[in-house]
């Protein structure tokens, strides 16, 4: 820690949140978040600007190219721990994406020109990050966690999938026990994922929607998608309840993209809510099928 922030923090605790120099008079709180690499507490003085029952905070790092310490921290843990004025309370940080970001950095800029400046000075989007009350002690549940090992799970099954199609274009073993293969992993592959989808669409989604309303792009992004993977499913198993009579070409062709589309939502889904999941608890408490 500096020590102008070390300086910025003991007076704003003496002072009921009060502080004089360039922050004197200004919406000024304190964000305590765990350090992503040394695990650590880390505490930064932050101009704020209410919105709701939210408090925005901006990685504004003074318009420097990179993204300020903080943020990082609350990319890989989102919870953290606020002060304003007399006040403490836990809570979840959440970055805005989207329209939604540049609505409220705008909006910021026109009420504190500084923040306007920061933006021109540097090439990067300067994240806006929405912080939400609330306890949240679901570590141990370590949802997001799961997440990874349900969506391993399907690429795992995927895998195997593929290993198969190849196995049988390229005349590897007798044919008709491998075409039974390729349509019981089909099934095994578009059930877990049907499961899966339904479990966060059903439960999931709402949840986050509701506590975390900064969420919201991110989300309507991965329901599209879901669309689309549904969409995909229905085209998998038409594509392979008889695979003997498709051109082995189109076949492999078609499957490896679907694959790339899937491992990318997965991907996506595990960048943009893994941390988050891990902090909110159990939003579903039931895996994928086995077998």
């Amino acid at each position: 820690m500096s020590e102008w922030n070390r300086q910025i923090i003991e007076e704003f605790r003496a002072n009921a949140g009060k502080v004089g120099g360039r922050f004197e008079g200004a919406d000024l709180l304190l964000l305590t978040s765990t350090g992503a690499r040394t695990g650590d507490p880390h505490t930064t003085p932050l101009g704020y600007m209410a919105d709701g029952e939210r408090l925005l905070v901006f990685a504004t790092n003074a318009g420097l190219p990179a993204n300020p310490a903080w943020y990082h921290n609350v990319r890989a843990d989102p919870r953290v721990t606020v002060e304003v004025g007399t006040e403490t309370f836990d809570g979840v940080a959440i970055p805005v994406k989207g329209g939604e970001r540049d609505k409220l950095y705008a909006r910021r800029g026109e009420l504190v020109p500084a923040y306007a400046e920061y933006q021109r000075k540097t090439s990067r989007v300067i994240p806006v990050v929405a912080v939400h009350r609330g306890s949240l002690d679901g570590r141990a549940w370590a949802i997001g966690d799961e997440l990874v090992k349900i969506h391993d799970d399907l690429r795992a099954r995927l895998a195997e999938l593929r290993k198969d199609v190849h196995a049988f274009y390229d005349g590897s073993g007798g044919a008709t026990d491998l075409a039974a293969r390729l349509r019981e992993h089909c099934v095994s592959v578009c059930g877990v994922l049907g499961e899966h989808h339904d479990n966060e669409e059903g439960r999931a989604f709402p949840r986050l929607e509701a506590q975390f309303p900064g969420l919201a792009p991110v989300i309507g992004r991965l329901r599209r998608e879901h669309v689309k993977v549904t969409e995909t499913r229905a085209a998998l198993q038409a594509m392979l309840d008889d695979p003997g009579a498709r051109d082995p070409a189109h076949v492999r062709a078609e499957l490896d993209r679907m694959t790339a589309e899937l491992d990318a939502h997965f991907a996506y889904e595990e960048e943009q809510l893994g941390s988050v999941m891990n902090a909110v608890g159990p939003l579903w408490r039931t895996g994928p099928r086995r077998g």
